[in-house]
C-alpha cells in the first residue's frame, strides 16, 4: 500500500484531537514527547491527546504488546507523527501489516502544528528534569545543553550496597552513591539532617550544585535483601527525593537510567572515579521538609477529607497475601490508604515504566490514578514498604506539577513495626480498582 495516499493535513488532524475513535501516535523519542525540543520546534511537547511509541521500540520484539499495553485497537483511526517522514512511513506500515485497516500519516509537525500556536499541544510540567542520554552526553562534553544554567554539576552513578554495577561501567565523569549514604538501613527512612548534611557533602553536591543520577538494572547476589538492589532508577529516585528534601535545588534523572546511555552508544568509563568534597551545603537541612511525611502526619493525612495516603505497592502486598519483603514479617494495609497498584510484585514498577526502562507516559499513570480517585486537589503522600516505589511514584506527581505531593518515608516497614497501628488484609469492601 502506498502510504503517501494516506497523508493527512493539518486542518484533518486538528478535527480528530478530540475524537475517540482515533489515536493519534506521537514516534519521536519519550524526551520529545515530554517538551524537550529535540529538532529546534518552535514548542515543545506533543500534539494533544496523542500516545507515546517511539520509533525506538519498533525494534523490539514486543512492540504489539506495547500497541495493546496503550489500548490501542485495530477499530481505532491510526493517525502516525514525528521527526522522520522515512521513520513515519515504516511505523504506519506495521501498523497495516499487524491488522490495523485505518492508519494515517502526519508529515507537518515542525513546520505547521508547532509553529501554530492556536493548535494544541500538551507537555510534562517539569520535563526538564527528566532528560536524556544524549542531554547528558552535550553536558560532559562541555556543551551548554536547552534548559542548563549552571555551571556546576555532579553525575551520580546511584546503586544499593554493590559499587560492581559501577565499575563494570558508567558514564564518563559519574561518582558512584550507595543509597545508604542518604537513607539508614535500621529504617531505611532518610538519614537525619546531619547525616544528611556530611554525606552530600563528601559527595561534592551543595544546594546550588545540578545533579544528574542514573542507575543501572542489575542482579547482584544481595537482590533477594533489599527489593530495589537490582532496580536501577529507582535507587536513582530514592537519593533524587532525600536531595531535593535536603535543599538540592535542581535534581535531574537520566531517563531510562543507564540502559538509555547504552542505547544511545555513547562512551562507557571504567574509571573510578573521586570524590571532590566540598566546604558546605549552602543550606540549613531540610531545606523543603514538606516532601517527607512521617507516621504521626501520616495519620492525619488518613483523617483529612483533604488528604490521601496512597499505597504505591502490588495488590498480593495491599490486600495482605505477602509482605513483600523477607524482612517484613507484617502482611497488610494502612486503613484508608488509596491503592496506587507499582506493579506485580515489590521488586517492579512496571506500571510505571515502559519496557526500555524509560518512565511511562504521564498521561496513563495519571489516569491509572484518577481511576483509583487519586487526584491533585488534595495533599498526597505516596509510600511502599520501605520507601523506594513511594519516591518513584512521588517524583512522577511532581514531574507532573501536582501542587502538594510528598513521600510517606516510613511507608508499610515503619507502621507494621508498630503494634499499636492498625492494618487491614483482604480485599476492601469499598475498593477503588477491583
Amino acid at each position: 500500500m502506498n502510504i503517501k495516499h494516506l497523508k493527512i493535513t493539518t486542518d484533518e488532524l486538528f478535527k480528530k484531537t478530540d475524537d475517540l475513535s482515533c489515536k493519534i501516535i506521537d514516534i519521536r523519542p519519550v524526551d520529545a514527547y515530554n517538551g524537550w525540543q529535540l529538532k529546534n520546534e518552535i514548542r515543545g511537547g506533543h500534539i494533544k491527546n496523542a500516545k507515546s511509541l517511539p520509533y525506538k521500540w519498533s525494534n523490539y520484539m514486543d512492540w504489539i504488546e506495547m500497541v495493546h499495553k496503550k489500548q490501542i485497537s485495530p477499530q481505532h483511526y491510526i493517525i502516525v507523527y514525528g521527526y522522520d517522514n522515512d521513520e513515519i512511513d515504516q511505523i504506519a506500515q506495521r501498523f497495516l501489516k499487524s491488522g490495523y485497516k485505518k492508519v494515517y500519516v502526519y508529515y507537518d509537525f515542525i513546520n505547521e502544528w508547532s509553529t501554530n500556536e492556536k493548535l494544541p499541544m500538551q507537555q510534562l510540567q517539569r520535563f526538564k528534569h527528566l532528560v536524556s542520554a544524549e542531554w547528558v552526553n552535550a553536558l560532559i562534553s562541555g556543551g551548554k545543553p536547552q534548559h542548563y544554567h549552571n555551571s556546576k554539576f555532579v553525575i551520580v552513578h546511584s546503586h544499593y550496597r554493590n559499587r560492581d554495577a559501577y565499575l563494570s561501567g558508567h558514564i564518563h565523569g559519574a561518582i558512584d552513591m550507595d543509597t545508604l549514604a542518604l537513607e539508614a538501613p535500621q529504617t531505611w527512612n532518610r538519614r537525619s539532617p546531619e547525616e544528611l548534611k556530611s554525606a552530600l557533602e563528601n559527595h561534592g553536591i551543595t544546594a546550588d550544585t545540578t545533579v544528574i543520577l542514573y542507575g543501572k538494572f542489575m542482579f547482584p547476589d544481595n537482590a533477594d535483601e533489599f527489593p530495589g538492589s537490582a532496580a536501577g532508577d529507582i535507587g536513582a529516585i530514592r537519593n533524587a527525593f532525600i536531595m531535593m528534601y535536603a535543599g538540592v535545588k535542581d535534581v535531574r534523572i537520566l531517563n531510562g537510567g543507564f540502559q538509555s546511555w547504552e542505547d544511545a552508544g555513547f562512551e562507557i568509563s571504567y574509571t573510578d572515579e573521586q570524590k571532590i568534597p566540598v566546604h558546605d551545603f549552602g543550606l540549613k537541612i531540610p531545606a523543603n521538609p514538606e516532601l517527607a511525611v512521617d507516621t504521626p502526619e501520616a495519620k492525619e493525612m488518613i483523617a483529612s477529607k483533604n488528604a490521601e495516603l496512597v499505597c504505591v505497592r502490588s495488590w498480593p502486598e495491599f490486600i495482605g497475601e505477602v509482605s513483600g519483603y523477607n524482612y517484613i514479617e507484617a502482611k497488610g494495609r494502612i486503613p484508608g490508604a488509596v491503592f496506587a497498584d507499582c506493579g506485580s510484585d515489590a521488586y517492579h514498577m512496571e506500571n510505571y515504566r515502559n519496557f526500555d526502562h524509560t518512565t511511562r507516559e504521564f498521561h496513563e499513570i495519571a489516569e491509572i490514578w484518577d481511576n483509583n480517585g487519586i487526584t491533585p486537589d488534595k495533599h498526597l503522600a505516596f509510600y511502599c514498604g520501605t520507601g523506594w516505589r513511594g519516591s518513584e511514584a512521588w517524583f512522577n506527581s511532581w514531574l507532573m506539577g501536582w501542587p502538594n505531593v510528598s513521600v510517606y518515608d516510613g511507608g508499610w516497614f515503619e507502621w507494621s513495626n508498630d503494634p499499636k497501628n492498625p492494618f487491614e488484609t483482604g480485599v476492601p469492601l469499598t475498593t477503588n480498582n477491583r
